[in-house]
Protein backbone atom coordinates (compact mmCIF):
# COMPACT_ATOMS: atom_id res chain seq x y z
CA UNK A 1 0.00 0.00 0.00
CA UNK A 2 1.27 3.47 -0.78
CA UNK A 3 1.85 5.99 1.97
CA UNK A 4 -1.44 7.81 2.54
CA UNK A 5 -1.45 11.46 1.57
CA UNK A 6 -1.28 14.08 4.28
CA UNK A 7 -4.23 16.38 3.87
CA UNK A 8 -4.81 19.67 5.57
CA UNK A 9 -7.82 21.90 5.87
CA UNK A 10 -11.31 21.59 7.22
CA UNK A 11 -13.32 18.39 7.18
CA UNK A 12 -15.44 19.81 4.36
CA UNK A 13 -12.30 20.46 2.27
CA UNK A 14 -11.02 16.95 3.02
CA UNK A 15 -14.42 15.53 2.07
CA UNK A 16 -14.40 17.35 -1.30
CA UNK A 17 -10.85 16.18 -2.06
CA UNK A 18 -11.59 12.56 -1.15
CA UNK A 19 -14.91 12.45 -3.02
CA UNK A 20 -13.15 13.78 -6.13
CA UNK A 21 -10.50 11.05 -5.77
CA UNK A 22 -13.19 8.38 -5.34
CA UNK A 23 -15.07 9.55 -8.45
CA UNK A 24 -11.84 9.42 -10.45
CA UNK A 25 -11.11 5.93 -9.11
CA UNK A 26 -14.67 4.75 -9.94
CA UNK A 27 -14.16 5.96 -13.53
CA UNK A 28 -11.09 3.73 -13.97
CA UNK A 29 -12.42 0.89 -16.14
CA UNK A 30 -9.55 -1.43 -15.19
CA UNK A 31 -8.75 -0.82 -11.52
CA UNK A 32 -12.28 -0.18 -10.26
CA UNK A 33 -13.87 -3.55 -11.21
CA UNK A 34 -10.85 -5.38 -9.80
CA UNK A 35 -11.10 -3.37 -6.56
CA UNK A 36 -14.84 -4.16 -6.35
CA UNK A 37 -14.13 -7.90 -6.53
CA UNK A 38 -11.25 -7.72 -4.03
CA UNK A 39 -13.22 -5.60 -1.56
CA UNK A 40 -16.19 -7.96 -1.87
CA UNK A 41 -13.96 -10.96 -1.06
CA UNK A 42 -12.46 -9.16 1.95
CA UNK A 43 -15.89 -8.22 3.22
CA UNK A 44 -17.23 -11.76 2.83
CA UNK A 45 -14.21 -13.09 4.76
CA UNK A 46 -14.96 -10.66 7.61
CA UNK A 47 -18.60 -11.79 7.73
CA UNK A 48 -17.55 -15.44 7.72
CA UNK A 49 -15.08 -14.77 10.54
CA UNK A 50 -17.45 -12.68 12.70
CA UNK A 51 -20.53 -14.88 12.04
CA UNK A 52 -23.11 -12.18 12.81
CA UNK A 53 -26.84 -12.83 12.99
CA UNK A 54 -27.74 -9.41 11.57
CA UNK A 55 -25.66 -7.08 9.39
CA UNK A 56 -26.55 -3.43 9.03
CA UNK A 57 -25.25 -1.92 5.82
CA UNK A 58 -25.80 1.10 3.56
CA UNK A 59 -27.34 1.79 0.16
CA UNK A 60 -24.41 2.72 -2.14
CA UNK A 61 -24.07 6.22 -3.54
CA UNK A 62 -21.41 8.44 -5.10
CA UNK A 63 -19.03 5.62 -6.09
CA UNK A 64 -19.20 3.76 -2.75
CA UNK A 65 -18.66 0.02 -2.68
CA UNK A 66 -21.96 -1.76 -3.35
CA UNK A 67 -22.29 -4.50 -0.71
CA UNK A 68 -25.70 -5.73 -1.86
CA UNK A 69 -24.39 -8.74 -3.83
CA UNK A 70 -22.17 -9.78 -0.89
CA UNK A 71 -25.10 -9.47 1.51
CA UNK A 72 -27.48 -11.31 -0.84
CA UNK A 73 -25.09 -14.29 -1.07
CA UNK A 74 -24.50 -14.17 2.70
CA UNK A 75 -28.27 -14.22 3.34
CA UNK A 76 -28.82 -17.09 0.86
CA UNK A 77 -26.29 -19.25 2.72
CA UNK A 78 -28.35 -19.34 5.95
CA UNK A 79 -32.07 -18.56 6.33
CA UNK A 80 -31.60 -17.40 9.95
CA UNK A 81 -29.41 -14.46 8.88
CA UNK A 82 -30.77 -10.93 8.60
CA UNK A 83 -29.62 -7.74 6.87
CA UNK A 84 -30.88 -4.22 7.49
CA UNK A 85 -30.62 -0.80 5.88
CA UNK A 86 -30.46 2.51 7.79
CA UNK A 87 -33.53 4.69 8.05
CA UNK A 88 -33.48 8.32 9.23
CA UNK A 89 -36.48 8.59 11.51
CA UNK A 90 -35.45 11.86 13.20
CA UNK A 91 -33.13 14.49 11.69
CA UNK A 92 -30.94 14.80 14.80
CA UNK A 93 -31.34 11.24 16.06
CA UNK A 94 -29.56 7.93 15.56
CA UNK A 95 -30.30 5.72 12.59
CA UNK A 96 -32.88 2.96 12.80
CA UNK A 97 -32.28 -0.24 10.85
CA UNK A 98 -35.04 -2.00 8.91
CA UNK A 99 -34.97 -5.52 7.48
CA UNK A 100 -33.80 -5.86 3.87
CA UNK A 101 -33.67 -8.71 1.39
CA UNK A 102 -32.78 -8.46 -2.31
CA UNK A 103 -36.48 -8.64 -3.23
CA UNK A 104 -37.63 -6.09 -0.62
CA UNK A 105 -39.91 -3.37 -1.98
CA UNK A 106 -38.12 -0.04 -1.59
CA UNK A 107 -39.14 3.60 -1.30
CA UNK A 108 -37.24 6.88 -1.29
CA UNK A 109 -36.13 7.92 2.17
CA UNK A 110 -34.47 11.10 3.38
CA UNK A 111 -32.03 12.54 0.81
CA UNK A 112 -33.67 10.25 -1.79
CA UNK A 113 -31.75 7.20 -0.52
CA UNK A 114 -33.79 3.98 -0.90
CA UNK A 115 -35.12 2.36 2.27
CA UNK A 116 -37.23 -0.78 2.79
CA UNK A 117 -40.92 -0.02 2.32
CA UNK A 118 -42.08 -2.29 5.14
CA UNK A 119 -38.93 -3.63 6.80
CA UNK A 120 -39.18 -4.69 10.42
CA UNK A 121 -36.84 -2.88 12.84
CA UNK A 122 -33.68 -4.89 13.57
CA UNK A 123 -30.62 -4.46 15.79
CA UNK A 124 -27.44 -5.26 13.79
CA UNK A 125 -24.57 -6.95 15.59
CA UNK A 126 -22.21 -6.01 12.73
CA UNK A 127 -22.54 -2.63 11.06
CA UNK A 128 -20.94 -1.83 7.69
CA UNK A 129 -20.19 1.88 7.63
CA UNK A 130 -19.35 3.81 4.44
CA UNK A 131 -16.21 5.93 4.61
CA UNK A 132 -15.44 9.02 2.57
CA UNK A 133 -12.02 8.90 4.24
CA UNK A 134 -10.22 7.08 7.04
CA UNK A 135 -6.85 6.92 8.78
CA UNK A 136 -4.71 4.22 10.42
CA UNK A 137 -6.38 4.83 13.80
CA UNK A 138 -9.68 3.78 12.16
CA UNK A 139 -11.19 7.25 12.41
CA UNK A 140 -13.75 7.77 9.68
CA UNK A 141 -14.73 10.81 7.69
CA UNK A 142 -18.34 10.60 6.51
CA UNK A 143 -20.64 12.98 4.71
CA UNK A 144 -20.96 15.34 7.67
CA UNK A 145 -24.46 14.55 8.95
CA UNK A 146 -23.26 12.81 12.13
CA UNK A 147 -25.76 9.95 11.75
CA UNK A 148 -23.29 7.13 12.35
CA UNK A 149 -21.62 8.93 15.29
CA UNK A 150 -25.03 9.41 16.94
CA UNK A 151 -26.02 5.82 16.17
CA UNK A 152 -22.85 4.36 17.68
CA UNK A 153 -23.08 6.60 20.74
CA UNK A 154 -26.69 5.50 21.34
CA UNK A 155 -26.35 1.77 20.52
CA UNK A 156 -26.56 -0.67 23.41
CA UNK A 157 -25.00 -3.07 22.82
CA UNK A 158 -22.75 -1.38 20.32
CA UNK A 159 -22.41 -3.35 17.05
CA UNK A 160 -19.02 -4.38 15.72
CA UNK A 161 -18.24 -1.65 13.20
CA UNK A 162 -16.61 -2.31 9.83
CA UNK A 163 -15.67 0.72 7.76
CA UNK A 164 -15.91 0.03 4.02
CA UNK A 165 -13.78 2.09 1.63
CA UNK A 166 -11.35 1.95 -1.23
CA UNK A 167 -7.68 2.27 -0.32
CA UNK A 168 -7.56 5.66 -2.09
CA UNK A 169 -9.67 7.03 0.80
CA UNK A 170 -6.90 6.54 3.36
CA UNK A 171 -5.18 9.66 4.62
CA UNK A 172 -2.30 10.12 7.05
CA UNK A 173 -4.47 11.58 9.80
CA UNK A 174 -8.01 12.92 10.15
CA UNK A 175 -8.88 15.74 12.51
CA UNK A 176 -10.44 14.25 15.63
CA UNK A 177 -13.37 15.75 17.50
CA UNK A 178 -14.77 14.60 20.87
CA UNK A 179 -17.80 12.89 19.26
CA UNK A 180 -15.70 10.87 16.78
CA UNK A 181 -15.76 7.13 17.51
CA UNK A 182 -13.07 4.96 15.87
CA UNK A 183 -14.40 1.96 13.97
CA UNK A 184 -13.41 -1.57 14.98
CA UNK A 185 -12.10 -2.45 11.52
CA UNK A 186 -11.62 -0.86 8.11
CA UNK A 187 -11.87 -3.09 5.02
CA UNK A 188 -10.47 -2.05 1.64
CA UNK A 189 -9.55 -3.89 -1.52
CA UNK A 190 -5.96 -3.90 -0.20
CA UNK A 191 -6.78 -5.58 3.11
CA UNK A 192 -7.86 -4.70 6.63
CA UNK A 193 -6.86 -2.07 9.18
Amino acid sequence: MNTPPALSGSKSELRRTLLTARRAFAADAVRYPRAQAQLGAELRAVLDQRAPLCVGFYWPMAGEFDARAVLAAWLDADPTRRAALPVVEHEAGPLAFHAWRPDSPMQAGRYGIPIPLAGLPLQPDVLLVPCVGFDATRLRLGYGGGYYDRTLAASQPRPYTVGVAYACAQVEALPREPHDIPLDLIVTESGRI
